[in-house]
Order: structure tokens, then C-alpha cells, then sequence
């Protein structure tokens, strides 16, 4: 019999070799707690809506839940990387099924919601790399695009009890 030692507790083990990853995963527990249905955040409603207003606009999910701070926070922060990337002249990508690095780099711009629609919409974005800093641009509007989606995701969190 093997005894492993995981966070001051003993654990045993009935294997009959030392198999050391057997006994360690036994003794892994999980204290993710999730809210059941009609416990989550602030009474019945469409759950969604903070993930998908969330998506639109940069922070408001987290607006939608009361928490100012965080929801400034991350508009401002968002919304300066993506225009900052237009500013250094960064592409926008347009949806193509062409080449799967521009596929991925559309849906990285697409995670920015609104602020993409509207850089299409103004036409910004369009043109061929011809400074240095235009690559860097396209990278600053892809992650703000994929730093929304996360915000977005966190807001949907907590609004269904996954997150303080």
C-alpha cells in the first residue's frame, strides 16, 4: 500500500505498484461551485444579455451588473487598443475563406463587437502594410477584439454565479 502526502492530507492508495499518478489524481477535488438554476446573480432573466451586450460594447456587461469600476475599465482600455491599432494604421480583417491566418485574424476582430462594425463601416483599416507599425496596428486590433470576448465571457460568469 502507498500513502501520498497532497496538501497535508494522506490519501491511500490500493495500488500494487507505485503508480504514482493513479494516487495523485484520486485525490484531486475540484471546489468549483456553480449556482443552480434560479440562484444566479440578480434574479430570473435572459442570462445572455451580459454576454452579448458585453460583446457589443466593450465593459457594458459588467455595467449591466453593477460593477462601474470594471466596466469602465475595460471599455476604456479595449477601446483604446483597438483604435490605437487604427491609428498605427493596422488591416482590418474581412471575412474570406482564402487563408486560415487571415480566418483566424477576422474572427480575432470580430470578438470586438461594435468597434469593428464601425471601423468597417467607416472604411478604416482597408489598406496594405506599407509602415512598420501597421503589423503592429493589426495585432492591437485582433487582441482588443479577443480581449473583449473574454471580458464578455467573465460578465457571463458572473452575472450566472461561476464568479464573485
Amino acid at each position: 500500500m502507498v500513502v501520498v502526502l497532497l496538501s497535508a492530507k494522506a490519501l491511500t492508495c490500493d495500488c500494487t505498484t507505485a503508480r504514482l499518478p493513479c494516487c495523485i489524481f484520486k485525490g484531486m477535488v475540484s471546489n468549483v461551485q456553480v449556482a443552480r438554476r434560479g440562484e444566479a446573480g440578480s434574479g430570473s432573466g435572459f442570462v445572455y444579455l451580459p454576454l452579448i451586450v458585453g460583446w457589443l460594447v466593450p465593459g457594458a456587461g459588467h455595467v449591466l451588473q453593477k460593477r462601474w469600476g470594471r466596466g469602465a475599465l475595460l471599455f476604456i482600455s479595449i477601446t483604446t487598443m483597438f483604435v490605437l491599432g487604427l491609428l498605427m494604421q493596422g488591416k482590418l480583417y474581412a471575412p474570406n475563406a482564402g487563408d486560415i491566418l487571415d480566418m483566424l485574424g477576422f474572427a480575432g476582430d470580430l470578438g470586438g463587437g461594435l468597434l469593428y462594425a464601425l471601423g468597417r463601416a467607416l472604411d478604416l483599416g482597408h489598406g496594405a502594410v506599407q509602415v512598420a507599425t501597421a503589423d503592429y496596428g493589426t495585432k492591437f486590433t485582433v487582441v482588443a477584439g479577443l480581449l473583449n470576448v473574454i471580458s464578455a465571457v467573465d460578465a457571463h460568469n458572473i452575472r450566472i454565479g461561476r464568479k464573485a
